[in-house]
Formats: structure tokens, C-alpha cells, sequence
């Protein structure tokens, strides 16, 4: 595979963003990485190179993307392939959390990935050519989560768009891709990138059961290998026709299947009813 493409690829110092933006650098890619705190991308990463440019980057605030993806583009004279993978978590039920907390969850998941992306595509319209690697969730195909309802709309709204995405930028030559990772073993559910909220409601049982099952057993023991969930996102940017939809890990392609099985067996339960309502 060739390895002359540029990578851009939001938080990156940590998770899933930093394992790719490893393997992409051990293969001679050329990567521009964006976190919050450009020491902590040279801390984990190194300094800038050739191949390698550490930026500073507030998801919010487009100025500040807008910047960045400039800089990019000076660095390496173009913007082959985006990955946006920054964002994070929040689990709360709906009643418990303010509107402050659910506000800021779509603010850095949905907006802040728009704000990428707005930013990136005219590159790849010029270019004529182009992939974007959105990263939602398996959260954002099945939502029976207690307590994930908010964390789970942002990932739906991210698979909507990017559904929308895909058939915008087509004529233009670029390639989009949908991830609905399952549980890999990162630091998501560690204090930093799950949040919980300020003002929790004792009566929500299974929404504290949740809390202390992904803050205990399920951190740190996580069946998902970030290192080949990178692998797949670097074969998978050489395709010619890649996926829109991509499940990664047993626990995705399960629960992707529960639901398309539990949708059609109530289409054909209700048929009558959906098919009555015409003129």
C-alpha cells in the first residue's frame, strides 16, 4: 500500500486516535494530529517533522479549526485523509442531566466534528478526492443503554449526518466512512472522557448500575484491540470502494444484528398499521 497519503486526525493524544496516529507514523505516513494541549501531542508523539505536525485545537471554536487544518495544509501542501475522532463521554439519564451538560456533549461530538469537516472539504473538492473516517459508536445504532441517551443522540446525529455526508461529497470523488467501534480497550471510560453528572438522581437504579459497572469491571477489560482497529482504518482508507458502514468488534456486529432483527420483526408485527395510513 502506498504511504505517501496525509493524515489529519483529531484527539489525538490519547484512545483510538493515538493508537492510529502511532501506526500511521511507524509506516511512514505523514500525520498532522490535533488535541487540546499540543505538549501532550509531543509528549506522546514527538516533536514536529517531515512527517509529523502537533497542533493545538479547540473543537468548538471554528476559528481555531479552521487554523489548524490551514496549517496542515501549509505543512504538507494537501489533506488526503480525515479522522474524526475526538469527542466524549456522558453518562447520565435524561432527567439528571442539565441542559448545560447535554448542550456541551453535542457541542464537541456533532458540532465539533461539522467544524472539521467544513473546513476539510474544500481541500478534497479541489483535490477531487479524499476520505473522511467519521467516528460514532455502536451507540450510535443501538441506544438501549440506561443512561447513555444523550452520549448515544450526539453518535446518532453523527451517523445521520455522515449518511448525508457520503451522498454530498460522492460526485466530488471522496469516500466516507461511518465507525461504530464496540467496547476497545482505551482509556474512554477512564474520569477524563466519561463524564457523569452533577446532579444525579438516586432513584435511577440501573443508571448507577451502569456507572459502576463501566467505571469498574468493564474499564480496562474492554475486547476490542485499538492496534488492529487502526490496522482497519489505514486498509480500509486504500480501498476503492470502502465501506459507509463499518462495525468493529463481536460486540458491534452483535448488537448491529439484535437490532436489525428486533426492526424487522416489529415492521412485520405493525405492517397493517404502517401501511394503513395512505389516502
Amino acid at each position: 500500500m502506498e504511504n505517501n497519503k496525509v493524515w489529519f486526525i483529531t484527539g489525538a493524544s490519547k484512545g483510538l486516535g493515538l493508537e492510529l496516529a502511532k501506526k500511521l507514523l511507524s509506516k511512514g505516513y505523514k500525520v498532522a494530529a490535533t488535541s487540546r494541549s499540543e505538549a501532550s501531542l509531543i509528549k506522546v508523539l514527538g516533536n514536529s517533522s517531515e512527517k509529523f505536525l502537533p497542533l493545538e485545537m479547540d473543537l468548538v471554536d471554528e476559528g481555531s479549526v479552521k487554523k489548524a487544518i490551514e496549517a496542515t495544509a501549509s505543512h504538507f501542501k494537501t489533506i488526503d485523509v480525515l479522522v474524526n475522532n475526538a469527542g466524549y463521554g456522558l453518562l447520565g439519564a435524561l432527567e439528571e442531566l442539565t441542559d448545560e451538560e447535554s448542550r456541551k456533549n453535542y457541542e464537541v461530538n456533532v458540532f465539533g466534528l461539522l467544524n472539521v469537516v467544513r473546513n476539510t472539504m474544500p481541500y478534497m473538492r479541489a483535490n477531487k478526492a479524499g476520505h473522511i473516517f467519521n467516528i460514532s459508536s455502536v451507540g450510535g445504532y443501538y441506544g438501549e443503554f440506561p443512561g447513555w441517551g444523550i452520549y448515544c443522540s450526539t453518535k446518532f446525529a453523527v451517523a445521520g449526518l455522515t449518511e448525508s455526508l457520503a451522498a454530498e461529497v460522492k460526485e466530488f470523488g471522496v469516500n466516507v466512512t461511518l465507525v461504530y467501534p464496540g467496547y476497545f480497550r482505551t482509556d474512554f471510560l477512564k474520569d477524563s472522557s466519561l463524564l457523569l453528572p452533577q446532579h444525579p438522581i438516586a432513584a435511577y437504579k440501573e443508571v448507577r448500575a451502569s456507572e459502576d459497572a463501566h467505571k469498574g469491571s468493564i474499564n480496562e477489560n474492554q475486547p476490542g484491540d485499538p492496534e488492529k482497529l487502526a490496522e482497519v482504518l489505514i486498509k480500509m482508507s486504500h480501498e476503492e470502494n470502502p465501506a459507509l458502514h463499518l462495525f468493529l468488534g463481536q460486540d458491534a456486529y452483535d448488537m448491529a444484528n439484535q437490532k436489525i432483527a428486533s426492526v424487522q420483526s416489529q415492521l412485520e408485527q405493525w405492517k397493517a398499521v404502517s401501511v394503513s395510513t395512505g389516502f
